[in-house]
């Protein structure tokens, strides 16, 4: 699960916005006032959501969104002053709202998270899979005069004519042209 970060520097509003997210099952990872805080606990975490103030006390909320990495977002929470843009990634929630639009609001982010992580996630291959399709492609590029790029779009072509795994084309490669 990602981190849930809440930056307010005003005490009161800050505990009553854990206290939703606890009886809702999000725990917060860190409660702060300080935009810089939160960078430094970001940097070190794979994704998660910042709910802060439109104004912290070293930041603006507009500030610490530029400044977090792209797996984050961010929950403003703050009345509508009309300058308010919002971005990818940059939402806002105007007082007063009920819990469940809090809790809703960080559950819909956090899903949108982790689903833009493992659309981003490709499955990696074994070393050994790599060696067997390098090992092809070096054959083709040495017997049928082709380039690197060549010889790796040949294997990817058969692999899905086929419907077969590359490795599995990259080792008929191999076994085709061995004894030649």
């Amino acid at each position: 699960m990602g981190s849930v970060i809440v930056a307010i520097p005003n005490a009161d509003n800050s505990r009553n916005i854990c206290d939703i997210l606890r009886k809702r099952g999000f725990t917060p990872n860190l409660v702060c006032s300080l935009g810089d805080e939160v960078l430094r606990y970001a940097g070190g975490a794979d994704y998660g959501i910042v709910i802060c103030a439109r104004k912290l006390k070293d930041m603006s909320c507009r500030e610490l969104y530029e400044y977090l990495p792209k797996s984050f977002q961010v929950l403003m929470i703050g009345a509508d002053t009309g300058d308010f843009v919002s971005l990818d990634g940059l939402l806002r929630l105007t007082p007063p709202f009920k819990a469940s639009d809090l809790v809703n609001t960080v559950d819909m982010m956090l899903n949108d998270l982790e689903s833009m992580i493992a659309r981003n996630k490709k499955p990696s291959r074994s070393l050994e899979d790599k060696k067997i399709i390098e090992k092809a492609k070096l054959l083709l590029m040495d017997r049928n005069d082709m380039t690197e790029p060549e010889a790796f779009r040949y294997i990817q072509k058969v692999s899905m004519d086929t419907g077969r795994k590359m490795v599995e084309s990259a080792e008929m490669v191999l076994m085709l042209n061995w004894d030649r």
